[in-house]
């Protein structure tokens, strides 16, 4: 069964590719600097009654020499099925492309991690015939974001941090950073990086811990998304109590058409300003005046 937590630690490398530079760097292998990267047909179905997919794969087009694909598999547990099923893939993409093919295995879990490094082998009477040797990414190799200024400026490779290490101690420190960073961002990246955290990391005490950072509005000022404005209009209801319990106190009457357009107005500033009104003005009708009403001196 594909989980949300499956989809978004491959297909994050198609959405924001410009993690491929950083991620081949913790593994130890040069990438390009200059690099076109487009995604390919993941199906590798040769036969109708078989159907076999790859998570993701990418055609890599570096400023510096030859193409070649990159397969992504995200793995969650050790699958003694997935050696055969590698090997295929890597063979097929090779045959149909006719160009190098690699690839990445991106596991949260360090048992997982050291499971999937392989090689796995293919023979028989002491001859290997075939070995596949992936690239694995995990919690021992994938370095852990979790200063502000990285997460700024990656914010791409600090939310495939946070999914790497879910499973972690440090995975709070990441998911921290990264919601700091919300605030600095393009509204349609702040959103997908939300988005995509919310649904990789799903129920887990991983997910909990996001929901409550991104649910600080804070983080959406003057954007209008929907998190902004579930919490401005939280905070007008609440502070329209307020105004009306100021009133209550000074024993000011508040008719009902008054009350009614005092708790259903939704703007927090225009209610925060009645509530400040309210310490002073005679009569509940004051409230709307640009310039309450205030006693003749004496």
């Amino acid at each position: 069964m594909v989980t949300s937590a499956h989809e978004g630690m491959h297909r994050i490398f198609e959405e924001r590719p410009e993690i491929l530079a950083p991620v081949f760097g913790a593994l130890g292998i040069p990438f390009p600097d200059k690099a076109a990267a487009y995604a390919v047909t993941s199906d590798v179905t040769e036969t109708r009654p078989l159907v076999r997919h790859v998570d993701t794969v990418l055609r890599i087009e570096p400023s510096d020499g030859d193409d070649f694909l990159l397969a992504v598999e995200a793995q969650e547990r050790r699958d003694p099925a997935k050696s055969a099923s590698w090997a295929y893939y890597v063979a097929y993409l090779q045959s149909k492309y006719r160009m190098p093919v690699l690839l990445l295995v991106v596991c949260r879990d360090r048992a997982t991690a050291k499971w999937a490094a392989g090689p796995f082998e293919c023979g028989a009477r002491g001859w290997t015939v075939q070995r596949t040797h992936p690239l694995v990414v995990g919690p021992d190799n994938l370095p852990a974001v979790t200063d502000r200024r990285t997460a700024a400026e990656k914010p791409a490779m600090t939310a495939f941090s946070a999914l790497t290490h879910a499973n972690s101690a440090v995975g709070d420190a990441i998911l921290d950073v990264l919601g700091h960073a919300l605030a600095g961002m393009e509204q349609s990246a702040a959103q997908y990086f939300s988005q995509f955290l919310d649904t990789a990391l799903g129920t887990t005490p991983a997910g909990e811990k996001w929901r409550n950072i991104v649910s600080f509005v804070n983080y959406f000022p003057g954007r209008g998304t929907l998190l902004e404005r579930t919490f401005n209009e939280g905070t007008a209801t609440g502070e329209a109590k307020g105004v009306l319990s100021v009133l209550k106190v000074r024993g000011i009457p508040v008719p009902d058409h008054i009350r009614e357009q005092i708790t259903s107005c939704l703007d927090p500033v225009r209610v925060s300003e009645w509530l400040d009104r309210a310490e002073t003005v005679e009569r509940a009708e004051d409230l709307f005046t640009d310039t309450p009403e205030t006693p003749e001196s004496v």
